[in-house]
């Protein structure tokens, strides 16, 4: 088998160790090209072709995070990993480790961390590298990476949610969640969601927002009936997805362009958060990014037109 045989075996399990180190997909992408062209120049052929790549990929995220650290102190508003339809990569046994893994909830939670801590908890904790593996990967003794690994797994364990384990429950839910939104049913929309409620959004100050977010049961249903609602008047059609291994969905507006995304925390057989993503720029590699304000101002006239709920 050639080495770029060896590569492709490999490439989806490269992506999804950059993709949760770095919360891009571009970026993700690009360390992976960069990953292949470190083989490619090679004066030999690794031993073992799967720790040479994943040693080569960690530490390119490693060196990505530290520089990009700085721009994500000046990001504007809420900072959101750029939403991910479809991970490419599922383990033998722990497809829902994985999962959970990757969530919006998850990812946000890495950034606390510091690169290596997020390097160790990556290999360790979602794909199950030795410690001897991880050490050869980051250039750590064996014993600094367990020190590493008790740390962030404290971090991850303060903040981490619970979510409903069962994937099969939470689609569920969602179709109940979207077909309340579809028949403006506030009261349905009102037992499904949890009392401590939140709709947030990430839009980088390049697209329209409701302030710092929504928050409680009673606001979060009555902003939904009332945007849904105006948003299919207009011609805004939504597509159920698994978004970061959560149920979701992408909005895409009447020409097929993206408008935005959701990714939802379901809890205790409720819907706890809605995270969505309106920043263009994390939209791009979904589709061609519709123009939020023109929406809005459509949507806005819509709404006017409707009958308030009750």
């Amino acid at each position: 088998m050639s080495a770029a045989e060896e590569f492709e075996q490999h490439r989806d399990l490269l992506f999804a160790i950059a993709y949760r180190m770095l919360g891009s997909v571009g970026d993700a992408e690009d360390v992976v090209q960069e990953t292949w062209l470190r083989l490619a120049a090679a004066d030999a052929r690794p031993v073992s072709m799967k720790a040479y790549l994943s040693t080569i990929v960690t530490r390119l995220s490693v060196d990505h995070l530290r520089s990009a650290r700085v721009r994500r102190e000046s990001y504007v508003g809420t900072w959101f990993p750029e939403p991910l339809l479809n991970d490419r990569y599922e383990g033998p046994e722990e497809s829902a480790e994985l999962a959970d893994s990757v969530s919006m909830a998850a990812l946000i939670l890495l950034e606390r961390l510091t690169p290596l801590e997020r390097a160790v908890f990556v290999l360790r904790e979602v794909f199950g590298y030795s410690f001897a593996e991880i050490a050869a990967a980051v250039g750590r003794t064996e014993d600094a990476c367990r020190q590493l690994g008790v740390r962030a797994r404290r971090h991850m364990d303060e903040g981490r949610p619970r979510f409903d384990a069962d994937q099969r429950d939470r689609e569920r839910l969602a179709a109940r969640f979207f077909d309340a939104l579809y028949r403006g049913d506030v009261e349905r929309l009102r037992e499904i969601l949890t009392a401590d409620a939140a709709l947030i959004a990430d839009s980088g100050g390049k697209a329209p927002l409701w302030g710092a977010g929504i928050f409680g049961r009673e606001n979060v249903s009555q902003l939904l009936a009332t945007r849904f609602r105006a948003l299919l008047d207009i011609g805004i059609s939504v597509e159920p997805h698994t978004v970061n291994g959560q149920p979701g969905a992408v909005f895409r507006d009447r020409a097929h362009h993206v408008l935005h995304t959701w990714a939802m925390d379901i809890v205790d057989g409720q819907v706890q958060t809605i995270r969505t993503v309106l920043n263009p720029d994390k939209l791009r590699h979904v589709g061609p990014v519709a123009n939020a304000w023109a929406v809005l101002r459509e949507a806005n006239h819509a709404a006017k037109r409707q009958r308030p709920l009750n």
